[in-house]
């Protein structure tokens, strides 16, 4: 009897350990599933802030433009008004000389081509100051389309602001989707959490640091460009990322690779999507160490191609500078072009 009491208090304590001991298990795997969820959210913002960084670019250049065109609308405003003095003179002298009717008429005529077209029939004054009207009309054409130029070019900045803004605010609200998500953990959670991402991120820069050491050798037979753009690359390694950050602590991937090339003599936009255009073209098969990588659709992420598989990137936000692999994806983001410099 005591036996048996004995072995069914054994039991109902067994039953009682065995889900109080897969709890932590349960609760790993939650931990793990939030910290895909939460990288998520982080490479979408990633993504966003790229696209204000584009978009930021786009608006520099836009603006520089602009400028350009409203100081040439200015000058040829003035030479238009030193025009139309110079013919009011010509009227004048018309005037003082009996040069009168049809002459008069069409000189202040609203169509300068009629007065063009009859300048044959004006009296020996009016033919020999005919190239002044002529340069008028060429001078209002030139004005009247650049005028539309700036026009144009307002309504272009226009939708680039407003886009800037859409993509800042996308920023934003994935990084308050993140907030609420660690806000629903417990401080223990948090606490676990925040431990998993630094293992993770130490791991990653211990590796890293290990490649690193042969991609440097690789990089010597690259072109001289290639190897200070790498070199430069390779010595950012766990440093952080910062939406915006062009360094020389902080990065974000574009900034990461325009200061790399900046290193080496070359001069690149900040920006992912803007960078994708300079240099030449290269296929996915003949990627060579110094190549610039990039991937989304939009682009959204550049990087350095180190060779063997591998390349120098910062990632997203939450993580830092590291070596990743190179292929036909990089998280959710398909391998676009790859340009060499």
């Amino acid at each position: 009897m005591r036996k048996s009491r004995r072995v069914l208090s054994i039991f109902i304590a067994g039953a009682l350990l065995v889900p109080l001991m897969s709890e932590p298990a349960q609760a790993a795997q939650s931990l793990q599933e939030i910290q895909r969820q939460i990288e998520r959210l982080q490479e979408d913002a990633t993504s966003s802030a790229e696209g204000a960084q584009n978009a930021k670019v786009q608006l520099d250049s836009l603006n520089r433009t602009l400028r350009a065109i409203r100081q040439q609308a200015a000058s040829q405003g003035q030479t238009l008004s030193q025009l139309r003095k110079t013919l009011g003179s010509i009227a004048v002298q018309q005037y003082t000389t009996g040069g009168l009717g049809q002459n008069l008429e069409l000189l202040f005529s609203s169509n300068p081509s009629l007065y063009l077209s009859t300048a044959g029939s004006l009296d020996a004054l009016a033919r020999r100051k005919s190239i002044q009207l002529q340069k008028f009309a060429a001078a209002a054409q030139r004005l009247k389309a650049t005028t539309l130029t700036v026009n144009d070019k307002l309504s272009l900045v226009e939708a680039t602001r407003t886009r800037l803004i859409s993509q800042n605010a996308q920023v934003r609200a994935k990084l308050v989707a993140v907030e609420k998500i660690l806000s629903r953990l417990k401080k223990s959670d948090r606490l676990r959490l925040a431990a998993l991402t630094r293992a993770a991120n130490e791991k990653s820069q211990r590796s890293s640091l290990v490649f690193a050491k042969s991609a440097l050798k690789v990089s010597v037979k690259s072109s001289a460009r290639a190897a200070v753009a790498i070199r430069f690359a390779l010595a950012q390694i766990g440093d952080r990322y910062v939406f915006g950050s062009a360094g020389l602590v902080t990065w974000d991937c574009s900034g990461l690779t325009l200061r790399a090339f900046q290193q080496a003599g070359v001069s690149l936009p900040h920006s992912s999507a803007a960078q994708a255009n300079y240099g030449k073209r290269v296929p996915f098969n003949q990627v060579r160490p110094g190549d610039l990588v990039f991937f989304g659709n939009p682009i959204s992420h550049s990087a350095i191609y180190l060779g063997g598989g591998r390349m120098v990137n910062a990632p997203r936000t939450g993580a830092r500078v590291r070596v990743d692999s190179f292929g036909a994806f990089f998280g959710s983001k398909r391998f676009v072009t790859a340009r060499r410099l």
